[in-house]
């Protein structure tokens, strides 16, 4: 068994972005550091609408505004905003969002299952 450092030290600079489901994200944590949880930067737009079985996730938004729609429930986003989805929970998020996401446990990139498909702007753009 490989075992975790005593500490990680990463900036988000030395992390290449790509597109996923919530947007651009740089994975700070990722799941081969075998840390207790994720760490993830996103830079969303426009997210599609997905959950997670296995994962509960916290945004805290660094910077910007948006939307968020949880199941059914639409709330407001704005920096230093922070919001707990539990595993199980339809969400999505569109805006103009810089968020920092806490994913508990690590594997959340195995775990997401869209429930929309991709928009036409979305396909164009990934």
């Amino acid at each position: 068994m490989k075992q975790t450092p005593h500490f990680i030290r990463r900036h988000r600079s030395e992390v290449t972005p790509w597109a996923e489901t919530c947007g651009q994200i740089r994975p700070l944590l990722d799941e081969k550091d075998e840390a207790a949880a994720e760490v993830h930067h996103l830079e969303i737009t426009d997210a599609r609408l997905h959950y997670h079985e296995r994962t509960d996730e916290i945004y805290y938004v660094l910077d910007g505004q948006g939307v968020m729609q949880l199941d059914d429930a639409t709330i407001a986003l704005s920096e230093g905003v922070v919001v707990y989805v539990p595993r199980g929970v339809k969400h999505r998020a569109w805006g103009d969002l810089k968020v920092l996401v806490v994913c508990i446990p690590r594997g959340v990139l195995h775990d997401v299952h869209e429930v929309e498909p991709a928009s036409a702007a979305q396909t164009a753009s990934a």
